[in-house]
This record gives structure tokens, sequence and C-alpha cells, in this order.
């Protein structure tokens, strides 16, 4: 029972719920309330209750007192129908017809034994009322006992199912072991043959040096055109590169000395090879052109299309030697300066006999030079683009010896034109031929596009783009313009000293103002020039009639339009700061000589004359800075009124404040200390004496008038004797009334007169309305104010008499206008 109950506990996991010990008891109304009986029970019950209530009689009365004295006790048999309960014990009279274990063993003598045998039968009865509850007892514990065996049973078989759990659990771990123990054993092997590809991998590195020398011990110079040739090359070059990167592995240095042997080999077989090509094909060329009536025809197919024809067989060897040349240019460089050096020696040597008899038809002693510069250039040009094409076909690097190879070639031309360069007299002969040689500079060979590989190349792999792009002629003719452009250089400067700064005028120069006036009648029909051909940086509407220009002007103009497109612009510079700052001079001096030859006229048409060339002359120094900061959009610098307007802004004190407020500029000191600077200055110093020229004549009279009057009134102040009378202005003779309207008068007339031909003097060397309207203006000025003193002064003398006659402000503009306009 134990177990089975341990068996249970262990199968729920919970404890055991103990059983009833079979000691425990319970009342009779407790058993009722827990089991209710049956109508059949209860009536059964009732008459065993009745007839227990007459006890039964002692054993020692015999049944037929029994009988008599009270009923006798319902058999066994009988109580056992009626009801489930057992029946009380037989009364003792039918004792001997049933024996039964209750009966008294002796007859019931004191109340003592009757008590304890009433005991007995009272246990015998409570024991027989529970008999079906000890049955149920016994019955379930019957099935305890089963289900403790089943529970016993069952840990057996959960104890064997466990050992089975085991062994599978020992079996699968085993399992998963081996399965370990196999991938690790697959790995291994795995890394093994990974590792053994790996070894095989850097071993072909090195087993390549077995198959190169090989390859490179065969005889005969043939073997470069075999068609592993390259291939093997190829892998050599890779077995380097290798080797360079994992020097660490054992005797690499040692295969990696030996494949550049072979490589240093391989490329010295392509330079055998080459060498010995060319020089064949040489021979047979140089043959040829020996023979006699060769045409030139066939001489350009033996020089040019016979070098062209090995292209395919040597153009892929030749790469092959550029390429590792560039990889290796320790080692290789020097048979790729071979290979060039051996080409441009064969090249030479059949050009030079056909090149010195080109130059001996051109007659360089008795041509014209620029004759010979365009027709020697122009061969040389053709000469150059045909050996740079052709070079370009062999190769694609050594430009620099190209250079020098083709540059050897025109040595041969500048040998003859050089002298003749640098002994050239003539200006213009020499611009013409440095715009020969700048019109060949500019013509440099375009580049041509990529051509298809051709079909007998070894491989379409080795095919190459051309490096060297297009030929560049101005690096062959540098030398030779140089030397054009430094001889241009000194015969500007000679001619600069000689007709700018030590030029003597004569007397048609300084015909002014009768050459302007003879520019303005009209033309006729057969008295057209033809215009001069200049440079179009001074092709400006305010440089035009240059007939009636100064002839320093004239030639510092011509001789900077020469020089601008030849020489370089820092020589430029210095070159037209020099023509121009000597011009500037030759015009001060020709002025003060213009000035000096009419006593009436000749300082304002010097000072006009100075002022025309002045602005001319800063129109071409404006215009060679703007084309200095952009040569490629030259703008047109405006009228000679912007000029004037520049200058007077820079202008100092001596000028009236109304004339920058006028023309709009601040006034702000400049501190320039070049050619344009000292212009300016002239220039300012010219437009002052104009305008003092044309003004004080008029306002002269005037002027002193009112000096004298200021200074009577101030000797009056000052007189020593107070209480003398003092004299009045308007009693002395030449303050008088008539006096002063006699000056007005005349200064009346002198506007009319003197005015109107300085106003037309002015427009005449100008030309230009709107800087000839600016003078004008400040002319007007300076006139009001030396008139308004003169004005302010009559006023209020003579009574008021002449306030009707003298000009008041606005009057005086008004008449000058008028007059300036006329």
């Amino acid at each position: 029972m134990s177990t089975a109950k341990a068996a249970v506990q262990r199968r729920t996991g919970d404890s055991v719920v103990p059983t009833r010990p079979a000691t425990a008891q319970i009342t009779l109304e407790e058993w009722e309330a827990k089991a209710p009986l049956s109508d059949l029970a209860l009536r059964s019950v009732a008459a065993v209750q009745a007839a227990s209530e007459q006890p039964p009689l002692p054993l020692k009365s015999s049944i037929a007192d029994a009988e008599t004295s009270r009923p006798s006790t319902p058999s066994l048999r009988h109580a056992a129908k009626l009801g489930s309960r057992p029946s009380t014990p037989l009364p003792a009279a039918t004792r001997a017809l049933t024996s039964h274990a209750l009966d008294p063993k002796q007859p019931i003598q004191t109340p003592q034994q009757f008590y304890d045998w009433f005991a007995q039968i009272d246990r015998s009865v409570t024991h027989g009322q529970e008999a079906h509850f000890r049955a149920h007892v016994a019955m379930v514990a019957g099935h305890l006992d089963t289900a403790g065996m089943l529970l016993e049973r069952i840990d057996e078989v959960e104890q064997d199912v466990d050992r089975m759990l085991e062994g599978w659990r020992t079996v699968e771990q085993s399992g998963r072991n081996i399965k370990g123990a196999c991938e690790r054993l697959l790995q291994e092997r795995d890394g093994l043959l990974e590792l053994t590809d790996e070894i095989d991998a850097r071993l072909e590195y090195f087993q390549e040096l077995e198959h190169a020398t090989r390859v490179l011990n065969n005889p005969g110079e043939s073997l470069v055109l075999q068609t592993d040739f390259l291939y093997m090359v190829e892998r050599i070059d890779i077995c380097i590169e290798y080797l360079k990167d994992h020097r660490y592995y054992k005797e690499a240095e040692v295969y990696l000395l030996r494949f550049q042997q072979c490589m240093t080999r391989a490329m010295t077989l392509i330079k055998m090879f080459f060498v010995a090509s060319l020089r064949a094909l040489a021979s047979d060329v140089s043959k040829r052109l020996s023979e006699k009536d060769v045409s030139a025809t066939a001489q350009m197919h033996l020089l040019y299309t016979r070098f062209r024809s090995v292209t395919p067989q040597l153009t892929p060897l030749l790469g092959e030697l550029e390429r590792r040349g560039a990889a290796h240019p320790e080692e290789l460089s020097a048979l790729l300066l071979e290979c060039h050096s051996a080409y441009f020696s064969v090249r030479k040597s059949l050009l030079v006999g056909r090149l010195t008899e080109e130059i001996k038809g051109l007659d360089p002693a008795r041509t014209e030079l620029v004759e010979l510069t365009n027709a020697g250039c122009a061969y040389l040009r053709q000469l150059c683009t045909d050996e740079f094409l052709l070079f370009r076909e062999f190769f694609d690097s050594g430009e620099e010896q190209l250079y020098a190879y083709l540059e050897s070639l025109c040595d041969y031309l500048y040998d003859d034109l050089r002298p003749r360069i640098l002994h050239e007299t003539r200006l213009t002969t020499l611009c013409e031929v440095c715009t020969v040689l700048q019109a060949l500079t500019v013509l440099d060979v375009a580049e041509l596009p990529d051509e298809p590989p051709d079909e007998l190349s070894i491989d379409s792999e080795h095919s190459k783009p051309h490096g060297l792009g297009k030929l560049h002629i101005s690096r062959l003719l540098q030398m030779v313009l140089q030397d054009a452009q430094t001889r241009l250089f000194f015969k500007a400067q000679a001619v600069i000293q000689t007709d700018i700064r030590n030029y003597i005028p004569k007397q048609e120069d300084l015909a002014y103002p009768d050459k302007l006036i003879e520019v303005r009648r009209p033309e006729s029909q057969f008295g057209i020039k033809e215009k001069e051909v200049v440079s179009r940086l001074f092709q400006l509407p305010s440089l035009d009639k240059k007939e009636t220009w100064y002839p320093t002007l004239q030639k510092t103009v011509w001789v900077l339009s020469q020089l601008h497109d030849y020489v370089k612009p820092a020589i430029f510079e210095d070159i037209a700061q020099e023509a121009i700052g000597l011009c500037r001079q030759s015009l001060i001096s020709s002025s003060s000589i213009l000035s000096q030859r009419n006593a009436s006229a000749g300082p304002l048409d010097g000072e006009l004359f100075l002022v025309r060339h002045l602005l001319i002359l800063k129109e071409v120094a404006n215009t060679l800075t703007v084309a200095s900061k952009d040569d490629q959009g030259r703008k047109d610098l405006g009228d000679m009124n912007d000029t004037v307007t520049s200058i007077l802004n820079k202008t100092t004190a001596l000028l009236p404040e109304a004339l920058f407020a006028t023309l709009g500029m601040p006034r702000g000191p400049e501190k320039i200390r070049d050619t344009r600077h000292d212009i300016d200055q002239d220039l300012k110093r010219a437009c002052q004496n104009v305008i003092s020229l044309c003004s004080k004549p008029l306002c002269k009279p005037l002027r002193e008038w009112v000096d004298r009057v200021r200074a009577f009134n101030a000797s009056r102040s000052v007189s020593s004797h107070p209480n003398q009378p003092k004299p009045l202005l308007t009693e002395q003779p030449w303050a008088a009334q008539s006096v002063a309207d006699e000056l007005h008068g005349k200064f009346v007339e002198a506007c009319e007169r003197d005015l109107r031909i300085s106003v037309t003097r002015m427009k005449l060397y100008l030309e230009d309305n709107r800087t000839v309207s600016i003078l004008l203006a400040h002319l007007e000025e300076a006139i009001v104010d030396g008139y308004m003193a003169y004005r302010d002064t009559v006023w209020n003398m003579y009574a008021g008499a002449l306030k009707r006659t003298v000009f008041s402000e606005e009057s005086l503009k008004q008449s000058l206008t008028v007059i300036c306009d006329s």
C-alpha cells in the first residue's frame, strides 16, 4: 500500500493523501447524516428497535419461559430479510438450535457477567453495523493494492524508459561527437586542399621562371615574333610585381633578380630585332634613293610608305618595350633610348641630303627675307609634320628626343636664316617675318583620331593609344621667332630714338591751324588716298585723321602698332612707355615753338595744339592699358571728352571746384608715377592755359579797374588826417560813370569778337563737340567770376545809375552761351 501511494505521489508530483486509519469510528448519527437510509431500511431499523426494546431472557431461562414471558427475538434469517444491518444475537433459547460466536460460554450468573456479555453483544452489533463499510474498505484496499501494483509496474516501466532515454542520449551524443569529428576532419581536409591550392598558386610565380628561361634560350632573333613571346613577357612582368610585393617569401629576392634578368633579356631581344630591322630597311631605302631619276613621289614612298609597312610587326614589340620601360625605368629606359637614337640616326641619314638640296634651291643668299622665311619654314613645317606622324607610328614616347631631332633638321635652314634676320634694318620687313612665323606657329597639326587596330598585330591588348597627341610647331620656330622679335625690338628702339626723341620739326610740321583747315575741305574725286593699314589696336573713332597729327605722334602710333603683336607683353609695355614718354616731350617742345611763332594768336594755338595731341596720346596709352589687361575683348574707349574728364579728375586746386562738380567727379590726388600720369599733368596744365588765354584778355581791364577802386577805398580808410575832408571815389576822373560804362561796352565788344574767335579755334583743334563744351563751360565760369567782381563794385556806385546797364549773372551766362554756340 505504501509503495502504491509513493508511486501515485511520484506520478502526480503531489503529496500522498493519507487514508483513514482502520481504528477510526463514527457515531450512528454521523453515519445517518452522511448515509441516509431508504424507507425499507428505516422500516427494518424500526422493527429492530422495537424488538430490541424487550431485553432477552437470561440464559438460564428456557425457551418456554421465554415464550410465555415476552416475544422471542426474531431469528437472524428473518432479521436479515428486514434490513441490511445484522440482527442482534439470538436469545439463549435458540442458542441450542443455532450456535453463534456471541453466545455465552457459560451461563450468566452475575451482573458482571451480564454486563460483559452485553458489552460483547454491543460490540458485535456495532461491528455488524459497520460490516458493509469494512467490506467497502476492504474492496477499496484491494483496489489500492491493485493500483499500487500498477504504479509499481509503471515505475518499473518509467525506469526502463529512463534507461532507454539515457541510452538514446548516449547514442545521440556519441553520434554528435562522431559527426563533429568527421566535420573537423573534412575541414582539415578542405584547409589542406586550400593550402595546397594556395601553395600551388604561389609556386606558379616561381615555376614561371623555368618556362621563361626555356623560351629565352631559343636561338635566333626571330624569337620575338613567336606567338607566346609577348605572353611570356607579360607573365614575367606579373611575376616581378608579385615578388616585389612579397619579398618576405623564401628566396624571393633571388627569383626577383632572375625574373628581372629575363625581362632585361627579352627587352634586349626586342631592341636588337628593331635595330636590325631598321638598319636593313634603311640600307635598302638608301640604295634605292641613290639611283638616278628617282621622282619625288618615289622618294616619299621610300622614305615613309616603306617605313610604315614594317610598323605592324614592330609597333607591338616597341609598345611592350615602352610600357616596361615606364614601369621599370632604371633597368629598361636605356634600351628605349637606344631604340630612339637608332631610329633618329637612320632617319637623319636618309633626310639630310634631300633637306640640303631643298634649302639650296631656296637660294638663301639672294631670296627676299620674308619670302625665304615663308618658303623655308613652310617646307620645314611639312617635313616635321611627316616625321612626327611617322615617329608616331612606331613610338608612343620620347617626345623630348623627337623635338631635339626635329630641331636638328630645322637648324639647316636656321643657319642661313638667322644672319639675315639679325642684319635686317627694315622694321616692316621684320614685322612681316614675325607675322609669317607666328602664322606657322598657330597651324599646329591637330591630333589625329585613333586608328582601328591592325589585323596583323599579335594581340589587340597591345594596340596602344597615341600618347604624343599633336605636333607643336611653335617649339621648333621659337628660336628663330625670338631672334626676329629681338631684332624688331632693337630696330624699334632705334626708330624711337631717331624719329621721336631726336626729331627736328620742319616748317610744314608746325603749320597749324592750316593743316586742320586743309583737312576740312572736301576731297576731290581724284584725291582720295588709300587708308593706311594699322593694327586693330588703334582703330578707334578718336584716332582718325592721322594726317593732321604731329609726325612724332604718327611715328609713335605706327611703331607701337607694328610691335604690339610681335613681342612679349612685358617688353612691349617697356618700349611703349618709352615711346609715349619721348613723344610727350616732343609735343611739349613743339608746342613751345608754335606758341613763340606768333605773338598774338601763337600762345593759344600752341596750347590747343598740345591739348589736341595729348588727348590723342592719352587715348593711345589707355588703349594699350586695356589691351594688356584683356587681349581677347578690346573695347572702344569713347570720345575725347571721356579722356578730358579723366584728366580733370586728377587736377590740382588750380582748376575751380565747379569744374569737378560739373563733371560729376570727386577730387582726389592720384599717386601715379608712370607715363600716363605725366600726360595727365601736362594735359591739365594745357587746359588751364587755354582757359586762361581765352578768359584773361576779356576780364583783364575789368579786374584792373576793380583793383584800383579797392586800393583807393583802402587808402581813404587809412588817411593820416581824420579831420581833413576825404576825396570821393566818383570824383576821380578814372572812376567816373562814363569810364565804368565804357569798360562795360569794351567787355561786350571783346566777348563778341575775341571770345568768338577763341571758340572757333577751340572747335577747330579739338573737333569733338562734347570735349569743347566741357572746356567752354569752365571758360564761361571764369569769365563770369571776373565780371561779377566788376558788377558788384559798380552796382551801388553812381546812385545805382548802372544797375540797368551791367549784366546780371544769369543774363551774362545767357549772352556767353549764345556767343559760344554761334
